[in-house]
């Protein structure tokens, strides 16, 4: 497999989204901002997003919508940038909105049921146009919120609490027939499954915990945000074991090394889907792959 590295410098990149004129737009997290990454390297910034513009996706009316964390703390790890707790000016979490002609950017959402977003993380807008996030939780030192995964409309209407607690929910995906949502859960290594009713509503469980363990990986690998193949399989970035981990419907597993501890996220771009955009976080890189199978087309998406 070839890398190539399409940008350097970036302040941990995360939240790739690919662009018909082959752009990415990306979110640099402890840059604080929202990016545009040309195919020859260029930079251009968008909009400056205070606090920690995370997850991003392409919306129905053209605007870039963005998980905002809040923020955090930042430490250098084996020679990498990564995230730690709450930074001492946190005010909490949010979903917000960028146009991406002016720059603005529109706060949706900070809070459901009187309880405020801790860490938004992941996004993904369904054939409806209402869109999955998840809520990554907050470290506090010696505490941490808890988060879950969340349903929302994107004119500010209507946003549920579809399942919670959920440790450390992270990336999230729909499979290709819309019935199930996939949340990997960070720090048990777990990617979990949950089946859908309808559009924004999970299916009733038997346990407290809606959702079923699809694969959890072995020893120390912690996982971040997702893409969905046009197949079903779920890639996952897959931190410290850096690199993209493959998981089917049915748990069966691969992995694909990529030069960084700290991959975040994946991407499928171009006019088969088979270019793949991972950002290499702690070395603040986009890197650029052929990737063996076809990404699902996302909705609302538009591919060169």
């Amino acid at each position: 497999m070839e890398i190539e590295i399409i940008a350097e410098g970036l302040e941990f990149p995360e939240g790739p989204v690919f662009m018909p004129d082959g752009s990415i737009i990306l979110v640099e997290i402890k840059g604080q901002r929202l990016t545009r990454v040309f195919a020859d390297g260029r930079k251009e910034t968008i909009a400056a997003m205070a606090g920690g513009p995370n997850g991003a996706a392409l919306g129905p009316d053209g605007r870039i919508y963005v998980c905002n964390n809040g923020g955090f703390e930042w430490r250098e790890v084996m020679g990498q940038t990564i995230s730690g707790d709450a930074p001492t000016d946190y005010r909490g979490g949010s979903i917000q909105a960028v146009d991406l002609k002016t720059g603005v950017v529109e706060t949706l959402y900070e809070e459901t049921n009187g309880c405020r977003l801790s860490g938004p993380n992941d996004i993904v807008f369904d054939r409806t146009g209402g869109f999955w996030f998840t809520d990554h939780g907050k470290g506090h030192g010696r505490t941490r919120d808890i988060g879950g995964l969340f349903y929302a409309r994107p004119d500010g209407s209507k946003i549920i609490e579809a399942a919670f607690p959920i440790f450390s929910a992270n990336g999230v995906g729909l499979s290709p027939d819309e019935c199930v949502v996939y949340v990997a859960d960070t720090f048990s290594g777990r990617l979990l499954a949950f089946d859908l009713d309808s559009p924004g509503t999970i299916a009733p469980s038997d346990i407290p915990i809606p959702g079923r363990p699809v694969a959890t990986l072995p020893g120390y690998q912690f996982l971040d945000s997702l893409a969905v193949e046009e197949g079903g399989a779920v890639c996952v970035a897959t931190l410290l074991n850096g690199g993209i981990t493959t998981i089917t419907p049915d748990g069966e597993t691969s992995h694909m090394a990529f030069p960084d501890h700290f991959p975040t996220n994946i991407c499928f771009g171009g006019k088969d889907r088979r270019d793949a955009y991972v950002t290499l976080s702690g070395t603040g890189r986009l890197a650029k792959v052929r990737w063996p199978r076809p990404g699902l087309a996302l909705n609302f998406a538009q591919y060169a």
